[in-house]
């Protein structure tokens, strides 16, 4: 398990939902945890959505002043450097959609590379318009590695089309994931179904982790 584990992908591919499911999983597991989010720009879901579950499972969340508010500014608070200055916690990194998302870890990426301690987690959906194959999700992945400086070291099959998904669209996106681990030269971590959708998936010999559908708090 390394210290930071850092999830990135294009916009509405089920990042936060993953983070917030992952810190859960480790905090669970026994492994002091710490959610930051570097979501700046404001989109639909954020990690604050689920800050009282998070609280109640003994999770700290990072996350800017303005998150689910109609204020749309890209501040970072100054506590985000704990990312790369707190040794003593891990931590999972919601990044932004896209490579504007993705210039916010730059500040960081010259010491996480030095302490060398980190994954990068890029999120395939292929059911999302502008990503539905491997070549239009590979250049997604470069756009984001140019902003923040840093390189996706594996890659999670999030592909679903939320309560509509069936066992069916989970395997038709397994081969465009193995496409797009084939270009990018990077291996598939793992894919994501809904807790619904694992029970159901007998016999199938890939990694799977089980997903709760983050629901929007009004």
């Amino acid at each position: 398990m390394k210290r930071v584990i850092i999830i990135a992908g294009h916009y509405g591919s089920g990042k936060t939902n993953i983070a917030v499911n992952m810190a859960l999983a480790m905090k669970k597991d026994g492994i002091n945890t710490v959610i930051a989010d570097l979501d700046i720009v404001n989109p639909y879901f954020r990690t604050k959505d689920s800050l009282e579950r998070l609280t109640e499972a003994g999770i700290k969340l990072i996350s800017s002043e303005y998150a689910n508010s109609n204020v749309d500014i890209p501040a970072i608070p100054q506590d985000m450097y704990s990312i790369v200055d707190d040794k003593e916690n891990h931590y999972i990194v919601d990044l932004g959609g896209d490579d504007r998302g993705a210039y916010a870890l730059g500040r960081y990426a010259d010491k996480l590379k030095e302490e060398n301690d980190y994954e990068m987690y890029f999120v395939f959906n292929m059911y999302r318009p502008l990503t539905p194959d491997a070549e239009s999700a590979l250049d997604v992945m470069r756009e984001i590695e140019e902003a923040c400086r840093m390189k996706f070291t594996a890659i999670i099959n999030n592909s679903n089309i939320g309560e509509l998904t069936d066992v069916q669209a989970v395997l038709t996106s397994v081969a465009e994931c193995d496409k797009l681990s084939l270009s990018a030269d990077i291996p598939v971590a793992f894919t994501c179904v809904s807790t619904d959708v694992y029970e159901k998936m007998t016999g199938y010999e890939g990694k799977l982790f089980s997903l709760e559908l983050q629901k929007k708090i009004i």
